[in-house]
């Protein structure tokens, strides 16, 4: 079984418990397997059907239902199973899902880490720093790289913590774990994605 989680920015396959990452203007190999997948960018989609000698949709086989319109596969198959927590997703966008009594409650959209630290380098070659993962969040800093940090980070932080009152959070995505370290009450699951992915096709036998 080879799955495969197409993004904005790269087609993220899990092949044998192995992950490999290929960028969107990248050429694919070619795989014998059936590869099951899911897709917030159609364009992507089309061309790993045309290059693959067979491929599954996963979404048509997806059953979740919410409110929220405009809301990408990738938000609906984390939040899928859970009962009551709040899901962030931490990849090249932070999403931010409410779960409560297996329904969605709705959510929100944060720049990733990597597109905040991308913009203020827009603004000026002074500001092209790397984030300082140690920067003290309670203090006010005292040097440009902390100043950028703290913002980054303050900036991602307390709009969750804003919802999350006593829920659990449920970290995943690249930048998860890293940003689990500041909250409690929370847990960072791996693969999230993927595991939920397989959920799908072993309940449903409609899947070839």
């Amino acid at each position: 079984m080879i799955l495969c989680d197409i993004g904005n920015t790269t087609y993220h396959f899990l092949i044998d418990g192995i992950h490999k990452k290929y960028l969107l203007q990248e050429s694919l190999p070619k795989f014998k397997e059936t590869i099951f997948y899911i897709s917030v960018n159609d364009n992507a989609a089309k061309k790993l059907e045309k290059n693959q000698e067979k491929c599954v949709d996963l979404e048509e086989f997806l059953d979740f239902e919410t409110k929220y319109k405009g809301m990408g596969i990738d938000r609906k198959v984390v939040c899928l199973g859970v009962e009551n927590a709040i899901i962030v997703d931490a990849g090249s966008a932070i999403t931010v899902d409410i779960m409560e009594n297996f329904k969605h409650k709705g959510g929100f959209i944060l720049p990733g880490i990597s597109r905040f630290i991308n913009t203020y380098k827009k603004i000026s070659v002074k500001l092209d720093y790397e984030i300082n993962t140690k920067v003290n969040l309670d203090t006010i800093p005292l040097c440009t790289q902390d100043a950028i940090s703290y913002s980054i980070l303050k900036s991602i932080i307390l709009p969750i913590k804003e919802i999350s009152k006593d829920r659990k959070i449920i970290f995943t995505g690249g930048d998860g774990e890293f940003l689990s370290k500041y909250f409690d009450n929370c847990i960072y699951k791996d693969d999230l994605i993927f595991k939920n992915m397989k959920g799908i096709i072993n309940a449903n036998n409609r899947i070839a």
